[in-house]
């Protein structure tokens, strides 16, 4: 991976400075966690490497990297869910990314529900019947219509 990012030299810099040097992990890619900008809800988390933050921020238009497929991809460019960014922040060691989007079409899961955290876990169950509960009762699209006979990206 080539770094297109400030070089990060000091902990003033990147704690307190101006210049953008995000720290990648040792596969080159950084975590990022995508709201909804005008209700704050969580739609998914994902990955970005240099080249997809920079695809991001230039057409300020999500871009991830699918770590299962190995490339970049912009987020709706197959469905028409185009994640449009109007907020990106950096946490305070900039090793984590949160962008606040407006999606095109209101879905932003590859399932067909708006947010990728479409159930919740029961609390306190005992580990060894752990429950998955619904918060979505119904998709906004049906994947088969949208990506017809296109490879799931979920792997086992």
């Amino acid at each position: 991976m080539t770094n297109k990012f400030k070089q990060r030299n000091s902990i003033e810099q990147v704690e307190e400075g101006i210049e953008l040097a995000p720290k990648f992990d040792n596969k080159g890619l950084i975590p990022v966690v995508t709201t909804d900008y005008f209700s704050g809800e969580l739609l998914m988390q994902g990955y970005m490497n240099d080249e997809a933050l920079l695809l991001t921020i230039r057409k300020k238009e999500a871009h991830y990297f699918s770590r299962s497929r190995q490339v970049i991809w912009h987020k709706g460019a197959t469905s028409g869910f185009v994640q449009s960014v109007k907020e990106l922040l950096i946490d305070d060691d900039q090793d984590c990314l949160w962008i606040k989007v407006e999606v095109k079409g209101g879905a932003s899961c590859h399932v067909g529900y708006k947010s990728c955290f479409y159930r919740k876990v029961t609390l306190g169950d005992d580990g060894e019947k752990e429950n998955l509960t619904f918060t979505e009762k119904k998709k906004i699209f049906d994947p088969k219509k949208v990506y017809g006979d296109a490879p799931n990206p979920t792997k086992l």
